[in-house]
């Protein structure tokens, strides 16, 4: 299935003013409340990684670009096997891949808790099950990505002190997966929240979640986003 964000991006304004009647989750974010006992907080290891898939990669991409403490945050595909590892076969469905986002950073300076505080806030809606607003499907799934037992431990006890606090009303749709590599997406998806702010996908679904990070975590926010080097991509 074609998603919405592209039929946009081709722009078709018939499929633009159908997406303008769909609520956004930006109507909705909120600080979540912390990870408890979040023991990571303060570690000492120069740099990590983290895998999270929430809706179309743009936005969440977009977003980490934004943090402080993330030297990197790249677009690409994690669930599936590299041989379908491509935007034309993961727009499919049928991969097992999710749009997901590979966030490196910085342990002294932001946390593994504090990155999925921001994911599940700002970054998308986690009560949404194969799907972010308009677009559908497996590979529009809420999923975290774990690179290790540590990261699913963390992962876990935070889903379930939201779900136990009844933060959204509703239990999250997230699932947790690990031993899962990560496939770099195409050139032209990364970085592509900076490079095309007047997108109508963007301008209505994504750039909000940066002004919400802006708002909701000030003193993680930061106004110049770390790129993906054009070597990189």
């Amino acid at each position: 299935m074609k998603s919405l964000a592209r039929s946009l991006a081709a722009g078709s304004l018939a499929t633009a003013l159908i997406y303008l009647a769909i609520p956004s989750f930006a109507e909705t974010m909120k600080r979540v409340p912390a990870l408890a006992n979040d023991t990571s907080v303060g570690a000492t290891a120069k740099t990590a990684t983290a895998v999270l898939a929430g809706g179309c990669f743009w936005g969440v991409q977009g977003v980490f670009q934004h943090v402080k403490g993330v030297t990197n945050a790249v677009s690409g595909y994690a669930g599936g096997d590299a041989k379908t590892a491509n935007y034309s076969q993961v727009g499919s469905g049928r991969t097992g891949h999710a749009e997901a986002v590979q966030i490196t950073y910085d342990p002294a300076q932001i946390s593994y808790g504090q990155l999925l505080q921001i994911y599940f806030s700002v970054a998308h809606d986690p009560t949404e099950l194969n799907r972010q607003g308009p677009d559908t499907g497996t590979q529009y799934r809420s999923t975290i990505f774990a690179d290790n037992a540590e990261q699913a431990r963390v992962a876990a006890a935070y889903v379930a002190q939201l779900n136990q606090a009844k933060v959204f009303g509703k239990p999250l749709a997230t699932t947790i997966e690990t031993a899962k590599p990560f496939f770099t997406a195409e050139n032209y998806h990364q970085n592509y929240l900076t490079l095309n702010p007047k997108q109508p996908y963007i301008v209505y679904n994504d750039l909000p979640k940066v002004e919400a990070l802006k708002t909701l975590f000030p003193q993680t926010y930061r106004a110049t986003p770390s790129l993906v080097p054009t070597s990189a991509q």
